[in-house]
């Protein structure tokens, strides 16, 4: 039973970590609840600490009452832990650090600015809209041709806002008295299908609305909804595509490969297979040799003469008749359609709508807002004294010599030019940030000094700010010293109680002595228990129970599906259904475990009454334990003499309103 006591106390030990790390609280500035020597712990951070470890409660006061127990004996045991100098052990510095390193990212950045934009990737993602687009280039053109550009897109619009319809006439009427507009019915539009800039001014239209002329670099853009329509989902569609060929005469090229495609669509509606065909015929060299299977996509994807047709398809397993689009012609067969989730708070739709938000190009409003907000925060101030055009002389003295930087004395070295806090920027650090990212022709982009210096005073401000972010950060402050304080709390178990138990088997052995009589078995049972991979190989286990094989040999030659152990459990632990009623020489069904699909059973060798007296060794688990609980007992009173425990009843009685 020896491998039950070590398993039971690892247990102990993981429930104790996690009790720690989710009470754990730094302390504010605020009334005070509860003392223990010369140390203080306020209401805030109590309740911040309840509140975080809440379960359900019928009696609020004995709810509180309780937890302020556990927490002054948790802030005790942790102090206990700083006396003795715990918190400079060189391993858990360390352990702290790679916590730190693990976790800032997470707070470097602007988490309401980043919610709202998952917010409204999330609205837009739940409907299609159906745009046309109005568009005059501006690459190239002169300035005249430009102002006449936007003088065509202004009356553009007023005619779009009067009700005129008839998209043709209105853009050649326009050509013919500016400038020559582009337009044509772009298909639906869906979130990230296009360029965030136009989507946010897509979706904001009402259906039949256009939007007022959008100036880019590019050109001159206006957008019209012609139709909305519920978000089509997530489809999967495998392809057979027959490509036109270049060269040649059109008409015949469409016609060759349209009887090319109408063939294998007989053979589909003949019993064909459809991955066969794709293999044999499809001319998509990505998705051939997967029988046509396309990635996953969502309306915008492709273009509008083939998501039109797609969408038709009712019924997995349904094709579409051969149809054209501007590569050829397409059979497609839907394999399955997923709905857009319509809760926002669905977590897994909510994390896939934030990895796309951040790998778009929306992401860089909320880090150029963050930016702004770091630069805020710590205070960077410029010396005056330190002058650009010196900062600058000496950066191209740098790049021509790169090699002799650290050997080259230059005047503006020692020179502090940006101050943050407590920490100061000199003209070296310039410089060597200088050399470092334009001798680098992935980082530089040609970009002139005074860029350089912004960026310089950007990554540097950043970086104090992940060197001090629980200085800025009170979340993330908390978080730190709950990790922090959980180590401790471990660390200090493991050698005032959870070692000192299991080592001391002299009082073990005279703590089982003194309370034999609690160490009795109940109704138990010796078995055999088998864990085994699935459940065809469990049944197939049975199978070898059931002919008198060795249960040790079974394990041994399962190539590790099997595993076996045996012992005696009381037949409250065997989890048994309700209506069976255990017999020596059961085996019991096989149970398969839904979460990792793994499966078992256990043979009943022989049963036991209740009321018999465990060995030491059968009740070594319990005893260890219950002896644990003892010493820690005794350290705790030992520790409220050395911290004497003062509460502000009046206080408590105020937590209770």
């Amino acid at each position: 039973m020896e491998k039950q006591t070590l398993n039971f106390n690892s247990v102990m030990k993981t429930l104790v970590l996690l009790f720690a790390l989710v009470f754990s609280c730094p302390l504010l500035f605020s009334q005070t609840l509860f003392t223990y020597g010369n140390n203080k712990v306020d209401k805030e951070e109590f309740l911040r600490a309840f509140n975080k470890n809440k379960t359900a409660e019928t009696n609020k006061e004995q709810a509180l009452r309780e937890y302020l127990d556990l927490y002054l004996k948790f802030k005790l045991k942790v102090q206990a832990a700083k006396d003795i100098r715990i918190d400079t052990m060189p391993q858990l510095v360390n352990d702290l650090q790679n916590f730190r390193s693990q976790v800032d990212e997470g707070y470097m950045n602007n988490d309401i600015a980043l919610n709202e934009l998952i917010d409204e990737a999330f609205k837009h993602s739940q409907k299609d809209l159906h745009v046309y687009h109005f568009f005059i280039p501006l690459n190239g053109v002169s300035a005249a041709d430009s102002a006449k550009a936007s003088t065509a897109m202004q009356e553009l619009y007023k005619e779009l806002a009067s009700g005129k319809n008839d998209y043709n006439r209105l853009v050649a009427d326009i050509s013919s008295s500016y400038i020559p507009v582009k337009a044509g019915d772009i298909g639906y539009v869906a979130a990230f299908s296009v360029a965030y800039d136009y989507e946010k001014i897509i979706f904001g239209l009402k259906s039949g609305e256009s939007s007022k002329p959008f100036y880019t670099k590019n050109g001159i853009h206006i957008f019209k909804l012609l139709d909305e329509r519920t978000n089509t989902g997530k489809w999967r569609v495998a392809q057979i595509m027959f490509a036109m060929p270049p060269g040649g005469d059109p008409a015949e090229n469409t016609k060759m490969v349209q009887h090319r495609a109408d063939s294998v669509y007989d053979l589909l509606k003949n019993g064909a297979d459809f991955a066969t065909m794709a293999k044999q015929y499809s001319d998509d060299k990505i998705t051939y040799m997967a029988g046509g299977e396309m990635q996953e996509f969502t309306c915008g994807r492709y273009e509008m003469a083939f998501e039109s047709e797609v969408f038709t398809l009712k019924k997995d397993d349904d094709i579409t008749k051969p149809f054209p689009t501007s590569f050829g012609f397409h059979i497609v067969k839907r394999l399955g359609v997923s709905p857009v989730a319509a809760d926002k708070n669905e977590v897994s739709f909510r994390y896939e709508l934030k990895q796309k938000v951040m790998q778009d190009a929306r992401i860089n409003s909320v880090k150029d807002a963050f930016t702004k907000f770091v630069l805020k925060q710590v205070s960077y101030k410029k010396n005056t004294l330190a002058k650009n055009e010196a900062l600058f002389r000496y950066a191209d003295s740098v790049v021509k010599n790169p090699a002799t930087f650290e050997t080259t004395s230059y005047p503006v070295n020692n020179k502090t030019i940006y101050s943050f806090g407590k920490s100061n920027l000199t003209g070296k650090d310039w410089l060597s940030f200088i050399r470092d990212y334009k001798t680098n022709p992935e980082l530089y982009k040609g970009e002139s000094n005074d860029a350089l210096l912004q960026k310089f005073v950007t990554v540097k401000s950043m970086d104090y700010y992940r060197q001090h972010l629980e200085t800025y950060n009170a979340d993330f402050r908390y978080q730190l010293e709950e990790f922090k304080e959980g180590n401790l709390l471990f660390e200090i178990m493991e050698r005032k109680v959870w070692s000192s138990a299991a080592n001391d088997n002299a009082g073990l052995k005279k703590y089982y002595t003194e309370h034999k009589s609690k160490y009795q078995w109940g109704a138990s049972a010796d078995v055999l228990i088998f864990s085994c991979g699935n459940k065809k190989s469990a049944e197939a286990t049975v199978a070898l129970v059931n002919k008198g094989l060795d249960w040790k040999k079974i394990a041994e030659e399962s190539s590790n599906t099997v595993q076996s152990d045996s012992g005696r459990y009381e037949i409250s632990q065997l989890s048994l259904p309700a209506d069976i009623v255990p017999a020596e020489g059961m085996l019991t069904a096989v149970t398969v475990n839904p979460t990792d699909a793994t499966a078992g059973f256990i043979k009943i060798i022989r049963l036991h009454k209740a009321g018999e007296q465990r060995s030491y060794e059968e009740a070594k688990g319990l005893v260890t334990n219950d002896y644990q609980n003892l010493l820690e007992e005794k350290w705790i009173a030992a520790l409220k003499k050395k911290y004497p425990v003062k509460v502000d009843e009046k206080l408590f009685q105020s937590l209770l309103k």
